[in-house]
């Protein structure tokens, strides 16, 4: 597995980086070696960020953990994603490795994520209406008119691509747009 780390706003000691490479490294055994693991760490208001982005071929798990203390934070974020993993265990089970869900020993005693049943993705309601040619500026006007976290559109500054618009947590907007 690769690693890239970030810092953002923040000067960390290697020993923190050596921790995280540690612990985020035994997440490889899920992966196909293709792996590469992003983590990016920042402080804001006395709290201790780490966003932890795995790519293995098509699949991306992302997990963001917050904590007092970051080694805490570490081993938060790797839990999520051992419980992402685990949560989605069938799903997954195609596209990482073959032996990735054969346990050891010491995993059993260490493990931080505790066994849970999988649910299904069931799918309650189905909508269906007209997507619409728009601007990115119509769109959020749009969305923000039907109090929705995203709208759909087709971009008219991108030839009529499909496109959506979302909320972010930070108070901004992002834009999605399909690459054909």
């Amino acid at each position: 597995m690769k690693f890239v780390f970030t810092d953002k706003k923040v000067n960390l000691p290697n020993k923190v980086h050596a921790y995280a490479e540690k612990k985020v490294g035994k997440l490889d055994r899920y992966f196909k070696a293709d792996a590469e693991a992003a983590v990016v760490f920042s402080v804001e208001k006395g709290r201790n960020n780490v966003e932890l982005t795995v790519r293995s071929g098509g699949t991306i798990i992302r997990v963001a953990e917050s904590t007092s203390d970051m080694f805490a934070t570490i081993d938060a974020a790797v839990a999520s994603v051992e419980r992402q993993i685990r949560k989605n265990k069938a799903r997954l089970e195609k596209r990482l490795r073959q032996d990735a869900f054969v346990r050891t020993v010491d995993e059993e005693e260490s493990s931080f994520a505790p066994e849970t049943e999988e649910e299904d993705f069931s799918i309650v309601r189905t909508k269906k209406f007209p997507i619409k040619p728009m601007t990115v500026e119509e769109a959020v006007l749009q969305m923000n008119l039907v109090d929705h976290a995203f709208f759909a559109f087709k971009n008219i500054d991108a030839d009529g691509a499909f496109s959506v618009v979302y909320k972010r947590n930070d108070g901004g907007y992002g834009l999605i747009e399909d690459e054909a």
